[in-house]
């Protein structure tokens, strides 16, 4: 039963690490990256789809993005789908591709942009406490109903402690990471 909790509650940890691993993805750090538009969604063939099940996203150069839609007539849609996000990247449209050039970031946008990482990491963080928030909860309420004996319960509480440790240094790992690449350049 001890077992069962302190594995739901690893795969929920993980899946908050997840969660974070791919917000940060989409955070721009000066350099070109297709992840950066992985959360574009555009409205075609009356839906909303991802950008890339419509078009092959592409980065030849460093500094810059082309999208080459499968069907030419989802360019206009694809543009504004574009325009409407929070990159702040204006489309170059010629008719058959799109080119998004990755402008330099300025010192004050790297340090908003710092800001948010650590911001969205502290939030994973919490998401990692509160998880093992309740786990500690769930192992109270077996240790007081009898179903756990007081050492297992103990024991339970340190594996729960090393395992929520553990994630929250991944967490502060990744956040590390995208705050130097963002300052690199």
């Amino acid at each position: 039963m001890i077992d069962e909790i302190l594995l739901d509650i690893e795969d929920r940890m993980d899946k908050a690490i997840s969660a974070l691993r791919s917000d940060l993805m989409g955070i721009r750090t000066g350099r070109a990256s297709s992840s950066l538009l992985d959360r574009i969604r555009v409205e075609a063939y009356d839906s909303v789809l991802p950008l890339n099940q419509m078009a092959t996203v592409a980065v030849p150069e460093p500094r810059l993005i082309t999208i080459r839609p499968w069907d030419v007539s989802t360019l206009g849609a694809i543009e504004r789908a574009i325009l409407k996000s929070d990159l702040g990247l204006t489309p170059n449209n010629d008719g058959r591709i799109i080119r998004l050039a990755v402008p330099p970031l300025t010192d004050e946008r790297r340090r908003d942009l710092a800001r948010m990482v650590s911001r969205r990491a502290e939030e994973a963080r919490v998401a990692i406490r509160n998880l093992r928030r309740d786990a500690l909860k769930d192992l109270t309420d077996m240790q007081k109903a009898g179903d756990i004996p007081e050492d297992d319960y103990f024991k339970a509480r340190e594996d729960l402690q090393s395992v929520t440790d553990e994630y929250i240094t991944k967490a502060d790992e990744l956040g590390e990471q995208k705050q130097a690449e963002i300052i690199e350049f």
